[in-house]
């Protein structure tokens, strides 16, 4: 993985203390986590770790929760962990989120991958699992603008991984997280200040 940090809500690097490792699969992209760790690794350590796994690969071609052995070798994760999350890329869509979302509620991290700078999703993402209940902490990880931040904590999102690159390049990350001035989430139109008077 590349040199990056874990921003929580507020900027703050957490990247010292962030414990998530990655399971190492040949789409993994950089930035899920901060480490990652192989299969075989993972089965063999005595010792208990944070896992995010692909949630493309826990599905089968109907994009529901796969049985027989995948279902298998995601049990055996599992015990092998002390928390699991996961990892969701564009390849999955919202209705995919809301038909998983008994599974998603039992993670204990999503980290949501924008593949693009381009690509809104993230947005959609982030909201459709806090509107089915998601509790859990929603990471931000990819090309996502800094500019973003602010309205990605609003859809929902509470970290963010930035690389070391963005980190240098920009001068006061703490701005990228109170960029908003107004309340408006995106829900009621009439919260935004142009309809205060009518």
């Amino acid at each position: 993985m590349g040199n990056h940090h874990v921003l929580n809500s507020k900027g703050i690097d957490i990247g010292q203390s962030d414990t998530w490792l990655a399971l190492n699969t040949d789409e993994l992209p950089d930035g899920i986590a901060l480490s990652h760790i192989s299969l075989l690794e993972l089965l063999h350590k005595q010792e208990k770790f944070d896992i995010v796994l692909p949630l493309t690969d826990l599905l089968n071609s109907e994009g529901k929760l796969a049985g027989g052995l995948l279902q298998q070798l995601n049990e055996l994760l599992t015990e092998h962990a002390s928390r699991v999350g996961v990892w969701v890329t564009s390849d999955n869509d919202t209705d995919t989120l809301v038909g998983l979302s008994d599974f998603l509620l039992q993670q204990d991290l999503i980290v949501i991958h924008v593949p693009a700078f381009t690509d809104g999703r993230g947005f959609s993402y982030a909201q459709t699992l806090r509107q089915i209940g998601y509790e859990g902490e929603i990471r931000m990880a990819g090309k996502f603008g800094r500019d973003q931040i602010a309205y990605l904590l609003r859809a929902g999102a509470d970290s963010f991984v930035l690389s070391e690159h963005d980190m240098k390049s920009i001068s006061d990350i703490s701005q990228a997280f109170n960029a908003l001035a107004s309340s408006y989430d995106g829900r009621d139109a009439s919260a935004l200040p142009m309809f205060a008077g009518t």
